[in-house]
């Protein structure tokens, strides 16, 4: 890998400003504009169709944004095409504008105003590449030349506008600015903001794009930072970013840029675009949130956008793409799924205000997920924890402790033999063939016993030991015991340490209860059994032969 032939080509600010490093996050939202369906379209294999594009239109509105980037009309008849059909069949709210893209060339400019006939609201975007590379290899041209183009674009975009007696917004991109001198790129956006002369009433958006990232996060927010303190208009500017990811960096410039002073952030949802993509504007929006700021776009139901995105697009969410992923909240090891159920537990006891759980980043329910398919998931790596807390939350099973690890160990020996994760109702599977109503060897037929003057239990129990009838006296300090004395006499069993609890499993006439017996065998281990029955009593009794049978069977 011949890493000598590569050098920097991006060019620091001539003065450096670190002011703006102080602050820890943004207070407030940018204006968000979403590029899906331009930028994000351009870069899918298959491009969207006319009845795909239109869907995805309604989907960004529903979401909240305000200006949507609708396409490149001179572009081709679809791009085109689209624009017409919002404009005719009356599908722009009144409160969203729409943006179009051209090239700083008359002929796409004519073509791109031909496109907005009928458009209440919309934002013309003309851009010119500016960089070092671009002028040198592309064009052939001078700094001069290259200014003259955009300042000849600006002229047309504001002619075209006035003759047409409209009221559009206009928006200038130095294409390639991280590529470019910081001050010539300075130079030529403040030659833009004179021909149009911009007032607070009626902003122009400088839009400044990495158009391929070339640096990192904190270069490009300086170079923000220097435009942003040396604009003309600045009252009646919106300092717009459009950061691409070739670095992998497209959310942390966003937010760099930001800090910077910029006011507006032109991305996709889930960073659908060109090469590595634009910057994802759903994580911008949700690490906001997660800091308690406003993003002022609905992600309630981030499957529903994943699912309506990877139909129109054929593109793929990553299961672990921040926040949207389907994997993002999952908790496979023992110890995390530990700390969330804990920390799940003292959230519903104590309510805090603030969101604060372990691996938890937000509340996974604040984005249209859940905590049992979506957080604690079982395979090869789970622990006790995450076991136990399914076993609760799904079935309603709470077993003590010990139990929960030994289920563990069973579940996770499943899951290691065949190699795959283990869902909710196989879980239970695995309790109940292992514990619950063991009935081999010795199987519980009835019971009778009646309380004696001296408090204890006396009476018979009746089971079949390898299918065979058989009925035993039996007398304890309780039923429970009673029978668990008659077991160890006259089966020749031994064990010590009995254990008993239970709970009920619902409220009401057909309510079950089940009961959770554990013993120590003269083997030493301890051998867990439990009974699931109408009857309390008799729930314990079918556990402690559950235990029995289990430790019979060394297992």
């Amino acid at each position: 890998m011949n890493h000598v032939k590569y050098t920097k080509g991006y060019y620091m600010p001539p003065e450096i400003c670190l002011d703006w490093l102080r602050k820890d996050a943004p207070n407030k939202a940018p204006i968000w504009c979403s590029v899906d369906l331009r930028d994000g379209n351009q870069a899918l294999i298959i491009p969207m169709s006319l009845d795909e594009k239109l869907a995805f239109f309604d989907l960004l509105v529903r979401v909240g944004f305000k200006e949507i980037e609708v396409g490149f009309p001179a572009a081709s008849e679809t791009e085109y095409e689209f624009l017409r059909r919002l404009v005719e069949d009356n599908l722009i709210p009144d409160d969203v504008t729409v943006q179009v893209l051209t090239q700083a060339r008359e002929h796409i400019i004519r073509k791109t105003f031909d496109a907005l006939r009928g458009v209440k609201n919309a934002i013309v975007h003309v851009y010119n590449p500016t960089s070092a590379a671009q002028r040198e290899q592309v064009f052939a041209r001078s700094k001069e030349e290259i200014l003259q183009i955009a300042v000849d674009g600006a002229k047309l975009l504001k002619q075209l506008t006035d003759e047409a007696g409209a009221n559009y917004r206009f928006e200038y991109s130095p294409e390639s600015f991280t590529g470019t001198e910081p001050e010539y790129a300075l130079e030529v956006c403040n030659a833009v903001l004179d021909v149009w002369q911009p007032t607070p009433d009626r902003k122009a958006i400088i839009n400044l794009p990495s158009t391929v990232q070339m640096s990192m996060p904190h270069v490009y927010g300086m170079q923000i930072a220097y435009v942003n303190e040396r604009l003309k208009y600045r009252d009646s500017v919106v300092l717009s970013l459009h950061p691409h990811n070739d670095r992998g960096c497209g959310v942390a410039d966003a937010e760099m840029g930001l800090l910077a002073g910029a006011d507006r952030v032109e991305g996709t949802l889930f960073g659908n675009g060109e090469r590595t993509g634009n910057v994802d504007i759903i994580t911008v929006a949700m690490n906001m949130f997660a800091l308690g700021v406003d993003p002022h776009l609905d992600f309630s139901d981030l499957p529903h956008l994943v699912e309506v995105y990877e139909q129109v697009t054929r593109m793929q969410v990553n299961p672990r793409q921040p926040y949207s992923g389907s994997l993002v909240f999952a908790a496979f090891s023992g110890s995390h799924q530990d700390a969330i159920a804990k920390g799940m537990k003292y959230w519903d006891e104590n309510k805090p205000q603030y969101w604060s759980l372990p691996y938890l980043y937000i509340d996974p329910k604040d984005i249209g997920r859940t905590y049992d398919g979506d957080v604690i998931r079982i395979n090869s790596q789970s622990g006790r924890g995450g076991v136990g807390y399914i076993m609760e939350q799904q079935y309603g099973i709470s077993m003590p402790k010990k139990m929960r690890e030994d289920l563990s160990y069973r579940v996770k020996s499943v899951s290691d033999s065949g190699h795959k994760e283990l869902l909710p109702d196989e879980i239970y599977k695995v309790f109940m063939d292992t514990y619950v109503n063991v009935i081999f060897p010795f199987e519980l037929s009835d019971f009778h016993l009646k309380k004696q003057p001296d408090g204890t239990r006396m009476g018979d129990v009746h089971l079949k030991v390898d299918g065979e009838d058989r009925m035993y006296e039996a007398r304890g300090n309780g039923r429970l015991d009673a029978i668990s004395n008659a077991m160890q006499a006259n089966l020749g069993l031994c064990y010590t340490n009995l254990t008993y609890s239970e709970h009920a499993l619902e409220i009401g006439q057909t309510s079950r209860a089940i009961s959770y017996i554990s013993i120590t065998g003269e083997d030493g281990n301890v051998y867990w059994g439990a009974g699931l029955d109408t009857d309390i009593i008799t729930s314990s009794i079918l556990a402690l032969f559950s235990a029995i049978n289990r430790m019979k069977a060394g297992h």
